[in-house]
């Protein structure tokens, strides 16, 4: 059988996590007849693997599609399809663990390529304003709502694209638009989705998300005056503008995290303005290092210092009880988090006891547990819903705890509540939190970048 070496198009594999991997083809590689992706391949996310890329979506070159294996079979690939390329095109990774897939990659006979991420940003005919991160977990969607709060008072009409989730039918996710919370159901959103659009469409902002950014962007700019990137795990924006404001948020829980991370150190030395949340979390050694690394890195940035401030719905359903966290799944697992703002809430409210789920862990949530063993004794239960399946398994993990009488209550971290998609048989509150300025506020930042933006639609 023929490899197709003949063609002279570059043979390429693309790494990724159903996200920037599909991004990164449909702007550089679809239509282009000099590369020929033969596959992706997928990781971090459950389910991803062992789907078609469709036709459709694809382009002309490649009618039947491009086929999706996981990145386990990735020398298998390489050697066995004449792989002559492989992209990297996923978030949240060390830098050591890039260098250590390309050293296994040219090892395998390929050359390995960190693509030129710029090269990737669609230009809007809007201003556009981009939240990012140097790591999951940082502080993005809050930032990103207080930003939605400064524009409406600006009598601006934001327009929220979140960076892709299509963990579905890719052909039916290609264009996605949120409005109200029934198009989530309609959508078959998971948890994941459900804890990043729901949040902005209760404020009544609208939301897109889906495969193809390039449409996505034509349908949002027609009810926009103003586009809002929300970044996802720690990407960097797939727009830019004539008029750009990126915002990049930072972590002093994390320090040095911001040098440590593919692509996250790329926002930290490109953001116009850094935001260094949970100050009122943070130590002071912690929060010495984040500002030494900012006037190292990237001492031109206008920095934020913010609180995240916590709340909860019901503190008596936590004040002296023994109770479970659930805690938002992405942020925790491969951002490395041992606490978050459910613990937190737990701890400040005056929880009798934390129970820790590790041992009682049912189906995919104990297989989660196990490949994040920092999670061990922290008392966290993830919120891991990327199908049926794990919702069920995290129900049945709650579940076990109130059938072993070990807790009296539960405590949810998430963005969403938790509490209308599963059922939980024991008291359980919410937790909310919020980004709060300490030298400097949003508002100003953003007028002033507004009042430099003249624009004529």
């Amino acid at each position: 059988m023929s490899l197709g070496l003949e063609s002279g198009r570059v043979r390429t594999v693309i790494m990724g996590a159903a996200g920037r991997d599909f991004h990164n083809f449909n702007t550089l590689h679809r239509g282009n007849e000099r590369s020929n992706v033969v596959v992706f391949t997928a990781t971090q996310i459950p389910g991803i693997g062992g789907r078609t890329y469709p036709g459709s979506l694809a382009g002309s070159l490649y009618p039947e599609g491009i086929p999706i294996h996981h990145e386990a079979e990735l020398e298998g690939l390489i050697r066995g399809k004449a792989i002559q390329r492989v992209e990297f095109a996923y978030s949240d990774v060390t830098q050591r663990r890039v260098m250590e897939l390309g050293s296994m990659v040219q090892s395998w006979g390929a050359e390995f390529v960190l693509p030129n991420l710029r090269a990737t940003m669609i230009e809007s005919n809007l201003p556009v304003i981009s939240v990012c991160a140097v790591r999951t977990g940082c502080g993005k969607s809050q930032t990103t709502r207080r930003v939605v709060e400064e524009l409406k008072k600006l009598d601006l009409r934001p327009v929220v694209i979140r960076h892709p989730m299509p963990y579905g039918d890719l052909e039916k996710q290609a264009v996605q638009r949120f409005e109200t919370m029934e198009d989530l159901d309609r959508h078959e959103c998971t948890i994941e989705e459900r804890e990043e659009y729901a949040p902005h469409i209760a404020a009544g902002t609208v939301v897109y998300a889906g495969v193809d950014y390039r449409k996505i962007l034509e349908q949002a700019e027609k009810e926009a005056d103003v586009i809002l990137w929300d970044g996802g795990n720690n990407d960097i924006p797939f727009y830019t503008s004539r008029k750009h404001l990126q915002i990049v948020v930072v972590d002093p829980l994390r320090p040095g995290h911001e040098l440590l991370y593919y692509p996250g150190e790329t926002n930290f030395r490109m953001g116009h303005v850094i935001v260094m949340n949970k100050m009122n979390s943070a130590t002071p050694e912690g929060i010495n290092i984040l500002e030494r690394n900012i006037a190292d890195v990237n001492p031109f940035a206008t920095v934020i210092r913010a609180n995240s401030e916590i709340s909860v719905d019901d503190p008596s359903v936590i004040r002296d009880k023994r109770v479970l966290v659930i805690e938002d799944g992405p942020t925790v697992t491969h951002g490395d988090m041992t606490t978050g703002a459910g613990i937190i809430a737990a701890q400040s409210f005056g929880a009798f006891n934390i129970f820790d789920p590790f041992q009682i862990a049912v189906g995919s949530m104990r297989e989660t547990l196990d490949k994040h063993r920092h999670l061990e004794g922290t008392g966290i239960l993830p919120a891991m819903g990327y199908g049926k399946e794990q919702l069920a398994d995290l129900q049945a993990t709650i579940q076990a705890a109130v059938n072993l009488g070990h807790i009296d209550s539960v405590v949810i971290g998430t963005p969403i509540d938790l509490a209308s998609l599963i059922k939980i048989d024991v008291p359980h509150t919410r937790v909310r939190y919020d980004l709060k300025e300490i030298n400097l506020s949003l508002e100003t930042v953003i007028r002033e970048f507004w009042s430099t933006a003249v624009w004529e639609k």
